[in-house]
């Protein structure tokens, strides 16, 4: 019996400890509310055992490219281009001189070097970059030095200013296959853009803005409905 005893107070230890109460398994974190569910101005924090999950990225935005044209008066540029589709934007400005800055008088002094351009802002999946030069010498007269119409001076020059080389090469090309229509040498500079200096703001969208000034019905109407666009959405 002796010898037994030890094996005897062993045998409720056994029983006691097979027979207990399961432990209890740590609960699983609740699974994420959908985005329905997730109050708004609220940021659940991700819960400790789990890692927190990628945002979303946003689609991506329409792809842009900018080109930048001087054909005399911005305003008759502007107005042109404007309509095309597949044009988002259109800024007058000023490029091409040696002042910073430049107001519209100092520009218009003939001293700064500037010409009047316009910056286009497009999509180049429905425009391409030589569409948009083929309608920039349809709006102006390429073979007049430093004059387009009664607007004369070195700031009414004819000018492509390229951001790139596949631009300037794009830009020699379309002047080869331009050259036929005109009867003179064309005479458009085709340089780098420098810096585009944007004209002040009443200059922007003048012509929407100002149907029936004198000059617009004189010079632009015309151009407009020569070129077809003057039925364009606007």
């Amino acid at each position: 019996m002796r010898a037994l005893a030890p094996l005897l107070l062993l045998v409720p230890w056994i029983f006691t400890g097979c027979s207990g109460p399961e432990p209890q398994r740590p609960e699983r974190p609740p699974a994420a509310q959908t985005a329905h569910e997730v109050d708004a101005n609220a940021t659940p924090a991700p819960a400790p055992s789990e890692q927190p999950m990628p945002v979303p990225t946003p689609a991506a935005s329409p792809s842009r490219e900018l080109a930048t044209f001087g054909g005399g008066c911005f305003w008759c540029m502007e107005a042109v281009l404007e309509n095309l589709d597949g044009v988002i934007d259109v800024t007058s400005g000023y490029a091409g001189g040696t002042v910073a800055d430049p107001s519209y008088e100092q520009v218009c002094s003939g001293t700064t070097g500037h010409a009047e351009v316009v910056q286009v802002t497009f999509d180049p999946t429905r425009i391409a970059y030589s569409t948009l030069l083929e309608w920039f010498f349809k709006a102006h007269d390429p073979t007049t030095l430093n004059r387009q119409g009664p607007d004369e001076g070195t700031q009414y020059r004819s000018v492509i200013l390229f951001a790139s080389d596949a631009q300037k090469a794009a830009a020699l090309a379309a002047i080869e296959k331009a050259q036929p229509r005109f009867a003179g040498p064309i005479v458009t500079e085709v340089r780098r853009l420098d810096k585009f200096w944007p004209a002040e703001a009443y200059h922007q969208d003048y012509f929407r803005n100002n149907p029936n000034k004198g000059y617009c019905r004189a010079m632009i109407t015309p151009k407009l409905h020569k070129l077809g666009l003057d039925a364009a959405p606007k």
